[in-house]
């Protein structure tokens, strides 16, 4: 578990890229393309919560894998539901099923983008 514990500047760029990747291939999935306002309103939720999260538990400052959980339940949770005030949508099964989504698909793409700049990382 010395990954979850490694301080790097990385951290912070391959979160948000992990972020904005969960957003991606959201909407490709489900709209079939991109769009600025697409991610406005799908990335941007959930960068806000993660980073305001990491801010109140020093993920960054103080890395640990507690850390890292705390942020990624806190501010994924923060951001859906941000996301849906911003669209308008109430609180009812669906968003409480995509909640389940964007909690288990944000902490895979987090993990599986850490383990391969860590690696990238020791190659160096």
């Amino acid at each position: 578990m010395r990954l979850f514990r490694r301080r790097s500047r990385w951290w912070p760029v391959s979160d948000a890229v992990a972020l904005v990747a969960f957003a991606v291939v959201g909407l490709l999935s489900h709209h079939g393309m991109v769009t600025a306002a697409g991610l406005a309103h799908d990335a941007l939720p959930l960068l806000g919560g993660w980073f305001a999260a990491a801010l109140v538990f020093r993920l960054y400052r103080r890395p640990s894998l507690s850390r890292l959980l705390a942020t990624w339940a806190c501010g994924v949770t923060a951001g859906v539901v941000i996301r849906a005030l911003v669209l308008g949508r109430s609180p009812n099964g669906r968003e409480a099923a995509f909640l389940g989504v964007a909690l288990a698909f944000t902490l895979l793409f987090v993990v599986v983008l850490r383990v391969a700049v860590a690696m990238t990382l020791d190659r160096r």
